[in-house]
């Protein structure tokens, strides 16, 4: 499939909300663990498909603000896959000169999450491939909430005034500050909702959904994504003949 990409035409960032881990368990009658544990190499292909095609970043939803709610076993057993996965794809993420990042509050991550991606997150910053931002603990209302607050304080303490505040500023606020918005997002499962998943940065990004769950997605699905995606006309606002070359 990837002779039928215009290589010229390339996101370059693309944005994944990984669902259906879940359901793809409860159909094989396990639970769900058994989902996220063969998740790991759906990631692995969105990956690896994203760095063929020369995409620059790729945010992977990972774990949200409301999936602390989930039960605890199912929670404790989602972080401990997390530091497992980290420790095993380090390695190859140095081969492949990839940098991994990471957005959302992950502070409140267990300690040995925490320390484990810091280490990645250090070992990988000198990286110049592609960079793969992990969301974790992270909601689109959280990280406005949080930029809101950034803001704030600098008014309050003179360094800036609130006629000087503007949609840049937001953007350097946020916790993707420096990073573009995606151009494509894909959301697997056959779910239609982004679900508090960057709310400021999607605001002009094309969406696609697929009905594949998580678990079953791989490269080509990747590569279908794509095509879509350049089948499209990004007029931000403008018509049809302002855009054309």
């Amino acid at each position: 499939m990837k002779e039928n990409i215009d290589l010229t035409n390339i996101p370059k960032h693309i944005a994944i909300i990984m669902d259906g881990n879940g359901r793809w368990a409860k159909k094989k009658g396990a639970m769900r663990i058994f989902g996220h544990r063969h998740a790991i190499q759906a990631v692995k292909d969105a990956i690896e498909g994203a760095d063929n095609l020369g995409v620059k970043y790729l945010t992977l939803f990972s774990f949200s603000t409301e999936n602390w709610s989930r039960p605890q076993d199912e929670v404790k057993a989602l972080m401990e896959l997390l530091v497992k996965t980290i420790i095993d794809e380090i390695s190859q993420m140095m081969k492949n000169n990839i940098r991994l990042e990471a957005i959302g509050d992950i502070e409140s991550l267990p300690k040995s999450a925490y320390d484990k991606l810091m280490e990645a997150k250090e070992l990988t910053s000198k990286n110049t491939g592609l960079t793969v931002i992990l969301a974790l603990s992270y909601s689109g209302q959280w990280e406005l909430t949080q930029a809101v607050r950034r803001i704030a304080q600098k008014v309050s303490e003179g360094k800036l005034s609130p006629d000087q505040i503007t949609q840049q500023t937001v953007a350097e606020n946020l916790d993707t500050a420096g990073i573009p918005d995606p151009e494509l997002m894909i959301r697997t499962s056959g779910e239609y909702r982004i679900s508090n998943f960057l709310l400021w940065q999607l605001a002009y990004t094309e969406l696609y959904f697929t009905s594949v769950l998580w678990p079953d997605f791989r490269t080509e699905h990747l590569y279908a994504a794509v095509k879509d995606y350049q089948k499209r006309e990004r007029r931000f606002g403008k018509t049809g003949e302002q855009v054309k070359p």
